[in-house]
């Protein structure tokens, strides 16, 4: 017999019990398409945060201060609280080092953090980020200003009383009125609005819309006041760097790990600061995604051995129900081989139109879904191609043995069945 004859065959039978093959059918369509739904969620989660990192500046080295040295007395808000554990390495002396010391280099900005309570006539937020920054902090980390401008160099210098709000702090404690030019008191100190982010949202647990900015000396002077300033310097969580091309970043690191391994006075496996790219933490993110991406395609790959499963139940039924058939058959000639491949075909046609209804649910399924959420969705060519082959494979693994038992049945014995 033909592959033709062997394809009308099965399609005939598929069509004689319709609604049993899309029941048969029903567990292929839902494994292929969850393989490519988790995975369409799973990339678009992963291209969602390269994009968000990549936006927070390009060629950025980050410096962050380890743990391991001195201890000191932090002041907030709340009065003065006193930490018994050690304190990073890194300080705003260690900034201005790198600036000026390191080729390759084209800004650099530091980040320190405290958590005040910031009022605006009746309005109150409490437990509010507080950033000090540096002038270079909008164009380093690629931020844009909705409404006035950010604090330059000499008010940095002159420890100017001003702030910069983020998008949602402005919105809770303005409303629809013009922020800029009005009061705002933030642990107790009194500061000036002079600008206001435009809108940027979360990234890696950060909500960058939530918090307010002011330089780092006015930080320093009254909200991170520490005891061993005047000896080692204001301390600093984060320093950014700003490098020249990406072709630089490996030099550059070098350089800086080399400096302040000298300044601090400590070796490269014992050194209190971490130096990290924005592709670390690219790779840190896929590869964690990657891996949740790898247990939801398993997952959904049960439901291909499920419908395998399903799928070789009917087929053995198929081959109780038409022994007479295949007794009528084998006495006109048919071989055992063309036995086994009529009913090898009829379960690889239905794994095939079962894994082809799965491809278009599961692409149509992964573009709405895409739409009517907030998640974003990337169809990944590769895993619908992976998915059909899969379901083909399962046709093919789970049909074959009702296929054999069909070839192997006596033809006299196969006659007399009722």
């Amino acid at each position: 017999m033909s592959l033709s004859e062997f394809l009308r065959l099965a399609w005939q039978s598929i069509q004689q019990n319709r609604l049993r093959s899309i029941l048969t059918m029903l567990g292929i369509i839902i494994g292929v398409a969850s393989v490519i739904n988790m995975v369409a969620v799973s990339a678009g989660t992963e291209a969602s945060i390269e994009e968000q990192i990549t936006g927070l500046g390009s060629n950025l080295i980050y410096v962050n201060s380890s743990f391991g040295r001195a201890s000191f007395s932090q002041r907030s808000s709340s009065g003065l609280q006193m930490s018994i554990g050690p304190s990073g390495g890194l300080t705003y002396d260690d900034a201005t080092a790198i600036g000026d010391e390191v080729d390759g280099v084209l800004a650099v900005v530091v980040e320190q953090q405290s958590t005040e309570t910031v009022k605006a006539g009746e309005a109150s937020l409490t437990d509010v980020p507080v950033l000090g920054t540096t002038s270079g902090f909008p164009s380093v980390r690629e931020a844009e200003l909705a409404v006035g401008r950010y604090f330059t160099d000499k008010e940095v210098d002159r420890k100017s009383k001003v702030a910069v709000l983020g998008a949602t702090v402005s919105q809770e404690l303005f409303g629809e009125a013009d922020p800029i030019g009005q009061s705002v008191d933030i642990g107790g100190s009194r500061m000036t609005v002079i600008g206001v982010f435009a809108e940027r949202g979360t990234v890696s647990g950060v909500d960058f819309d939530a918090q307010v900015y002011m330089p780092v000396s006015v930080l320093f002077q009254r909200f991170a006041v520490t005891e061993f300033a005047r000896i080692v310097g204001d301390r600093v969580r984060t320093i950014y760097v700003k490098v020249e091309s990406s072709d630089s970043v490996a030099g550059v690191m070098e350089q800086l790990e080399l400096l302040l391994a000298k300044r601090h006075d400590v070796t490269l496996d014992s050194a209190d600061f971490s130096v990290t790219t924005q592709q670390d933490i690219i790779e840190t993110q896929e590869s964690t995604t990657a891996a949740f991406r790898s247990l939801l395609g398993w997952v959904a790959g049960i439901s291909l051995v499920v419908g395998g499963i399903g799928i070789m139940n009917i087929m053995l039924v198929s081959v109780t129900e038409r022994t007479r058939e295949i007794g009528v058959r084998q006495a006109v000639g048919a071989q055992p081989n063309d036995i086994r491949w009529q009913f090898l075909t009829e379960a690889l046609l239905l794994s095939l139109l079962g894994g082809l209804l799965g491809v278009f649910i599961g692409m149509g399924g992964s573009v709405l879904f895409g739409e009517l959420t907030d998640m974003r969705t990337v169809i990944v060519p590769v895993s619908v191609l992976m998915a059909f082959v899969a379901a083909a494979g399962v046709g093919i693994f789970f049909g074959y043995y009702p296929a054999r038992q069909a070839s192997q049945l006596d033809p006299i014995e196969a006659l007399r069945h009722e």
